[in-house]
């Protein structure tokens, strides 16, 4: 029996299809017109989100503010940010949920800050490839649940959990993913007090004040289908992926010990972690001390894309 889930986001109805039971993908070599014939995913596996491309509008355009003057945030707001020499900023959870995507560039290097709600993963990544700087959009496409990001110089479509490129002219191209930070506005103003955020004057009228998804967030239920591959974890509960010298990891947050580093390996290389859950924020450093990218993401989505990650468990460090 088929049955259909809505939800409110950003200035749309999302309709999808129980992830029991599936919802169609493309026919065709094309979806939403975007070129599939040489995709290097399944393309049955590919699903509409509900909006069209550009629906989510990404904010190609950010302005900020500096975090002294900032007041529209709350203290336990989760905001995203990176520091490239000395230049701090950060990207407010209550903005990206409505955009999905900013197009920045942050001490002279062009960025992509972007967010799934429905696998509750932000990542930031470099936007020049090649001769190129990309500038990156919502396609209104969905695989394994989360979103697939293209640029608007060639159309092609971009896993974000995936990190690479899976159709078009750079079908299969890495993205490359950067160390950013994660946690609330309090500990975020605390630790960079002379940073900018992203304000509320995006250039898009939105109720930046009340949070779509947090039914979503609430509940155990996912939205759309992925590949079920491990059931070690309940399928959304929250874990810190890692991606290091070609292994993942992912460490389950609600048992690593509050504010001590732990050590750890990953494919033979020593890292430190360190969680503080009050902040929520995670890092993890090589042997250098050098940060490593890590992503907060419910287990359902880090296991549909990794299903030979590893799984930390308390006790192994």
């Amino acid at each position: 029996m088929n049955c259909v889930l809505v939800f409110l986001i950003p200035s749309l109805a999302l309709l999808a299809g129980c992830a029991a039971n599936g919802s169609p993908g493309p026919s065709g070599s094309s979806l939403l017109g975007f070129d599939l014939s040489e995709a290097t995913i399944p393309v049955s596996e590919i699903h509409r989100g509900g909006p069209p491309p550009d629906g989510i509008p990404s904010i190609d355009h950010p302005r900020f503010t500096p975090a002294a003057e900032v007041g529209f945030l709350n203290p336990d707001d989760i905001v995203i940010g990176m520091e490239v020499d000395g230049d701090a900023r950060a990207y407010p959870f209550r903005i990206l949920i409505w955009h999905e995507i900013v197009n920045d560039t942050v001490g002279g290097r062009p960025v992509a800050v972007t967010y799934c709600p429905l696998c509750g993963t932000a990542m930031v990544f470099d936007r020049h490839y090649r001769d190129r700087t990309l500038t990156f959009g919502v396609s209104g496409l969905l695989y394994n649940s989360d979103v697939l990001m293209f640029d608007r110089e060639t159309r092609s479509l971009w896993s974000q959990l995936g990190l690479k490129a899976v159709s078009g002219e750079y079908a299969g191209e890495p993205l490359t993913w950067l160390p950013s930070e994660q946690m609330t506005w309090e500990a975020w103003q605390e630790k960079y007090p002379d940073s900018q955020i992203l304000n509320l004057n995006t250039g898009h009228r939105r109720d930046y004040v009340n949070l779509p998804y947090q039914d979503y967030f609430d509940s155990p239920a996912t939205m759309f289908p992925y590949r079920q591959h491990r059931g070690d974890l309940q399928p959304k509960a929250w874990v810190a992926g890692v991606q290091h010298h070609g292994a993942e990891k992912a460490y389950p947050l609600d048992a690593l010990p509050a504010g001590t580093t732990i050590e750890d390996t990953i494919a033979g290389h020593p890292v430190t972690i360190h969680y503080d859950p009050e902040s929520g924020h995670f890092t993890i450093r090589d042997a250098d001390g050098e940060p490593i990218p890590s992503v907060h993401v419910f287990w359902f989505a880090w296991q549909a894309f990794y299903p030979k990650t590893e799984l930390w468990r308390r006790g192994e460090s």
